[in-house]
């Protein structure tokens, strides 16, 4: 029975590019493919000529060949198209088609084996606003899996070794064939390292780690904000026989302030002002979060929420030698707990004051209000 020409095989015309040969070849070959049509030995024929035509036609070299001398080309000893299995050398078109819509899962890829790496840890730290603005050094204790010191970390009694695996030859890695697929992975037997414990270690119980608390040396960097992540490379838990450690991973939060708020880079302050100073001026004496003061000058009539910039006196950038602004915000404060006396020179002070320039806003915002009561009675 004569062979089919792989053009119409595949559905193209013989000028098609590699692209359009491409998409036909994936289309079909989805359709015909065994794992979809088990039992059925038309499809998985169907698919066989498939690939046998896409092998040809996708090669410039052998197109050319087929084009001058057909299926001649390829008879008489010569290698033919129709070995496409995924072992061999020369690749098959599915198998192409595969690796680029899936990530190349199949025979063709190899993982690493080995040891998993060890996993990686989490700790909290606080530290206040005025060591996140000079940066700290401290210690931490952290429980951690660490290399048993009995065996060195390959989880054997001392005087013994580990031995290949005889499940996967030393490689960690199995594979298995599942219909035309080989699907390769993690050695069940080893559980990726490659090598079985014939004598473990009765310090660790053949883990090559033993659990145990350890001090460490965390530096804090000046301008710290919350929420910050320091990573510690090596510092988390070791792996199993041996493996390499994870990373410790440090979260610092910034524990609530007294009297500052910080928002970045910026130090803000709520300052409760006597309302004499407000009214008549004068000045003020506040903190700043290096530990110093620093004097403030309040001008007459200043109002509640009125913010004083101090340039540079803000929190230490991360990383930067500049540092952000302090705001002081003023917040006039009404006396309370009035003498007899007092209440009588406010009261000769409210007389004194009828003609409304002595508080603008109040005389202003309810000559507003007089007059939307009026639009509402017109």
């Amino acid at each position: 029975m004569a062979k089919q020409d792989f053009y119409e095989t595949l559905g193209v015309s013989k000028s098609a590019d590699a692209e359009a040969l491409k998409r036909a070849y994936r289309k079909l070959a989805m359709q015909f493919h065994p794992d979809r049509n088990p039992g059925d030995q038309a499809a998985e024929q169907k698919f066989k000529t498939l690939s046998e035509a896409y092998d040809v036609l996708k090669d410039d070299q052998k197109r050319a060949a087929y084009d001058r001398f057909g299926h001649a080309a390829f008879e008489n000893g010569s290698r033919g198209p129709g070995d496409f299995g995924f072992a061999g050398g020369g690749g098959g078109g599915f198998a192409d088609i595969f690796e680029e819509m899936f990530g190349a899962m199949g025979a063709g890829r190899r993982t690493q084996s080995g040891p998993s790496r060890g996993s990686d840890l989490r700790y909290n730290i606080e530290v206040s606003l005025e060591d996140a603005f000079r940066g700290k050094q401290t210690t931490i204790r952290v429980a951690s899996f660490v290399h048993c010191d009995t065996c060195k970390g390959n989880g054997a009694e001392p005087g013994s070794r580990p031995v290949s695996c005889r499940t996967c030859q030393g490689h960690g890695r199995v594979r298995a064939q599942q219909g035309f697929f080989t699907i390769e992975r993690t050695c069940p037997t080893c559980q990726g390292s490659g090598q079985t414990i014939e004598k473990p270690c009765k310090a660790c119980g053949g883990q090559g780690r033993v659990r145990r608390e350890k001090t460490l040396s965390v530096n804090v960097p000046a301008g710290v904000e919350d929420g910050t992540r320091i990573r510690l490379a090596g510092e988390g838990e070791v792996g199993m026989h041996g493996a390499a450690p994870g990373d410790l991973y440090i979260f610092v939060s910034i524990s609530p302030h007294a009297i500052f708020q910080r928002d970045g880079a910026n130090i803000f302050c709520r300052v409760p002002i006597p309302f004499t100073t407000a009214a008549l001026g004068g000045s003020i004496e506040v903190p700043t979060v290096e530990g110093s003061r620093t004097r403030v000058t309040v001008p007459a009539g200043t109002q509640s929420g009125h913010q004083f910039r101090l340039r540079g006196k803000g929190m230490t950038v991360l990383r930067s030698p500049s540092r952000g602004d302090m705001y002081i915000q003023a917040i006039v404060e009404t006396p309370v707990n009035l003498t007899k006396k007092q209440q009588e020179l406010l009261r000769e002070f409210e007389k004194a004051g009828e003609n409304g320039k002595t508080n603008p806003e109040s005389e202003g915002f309810f000559a507003r209000v007089k007059e939307f009561f009026e639009d509402l009675r017109e």
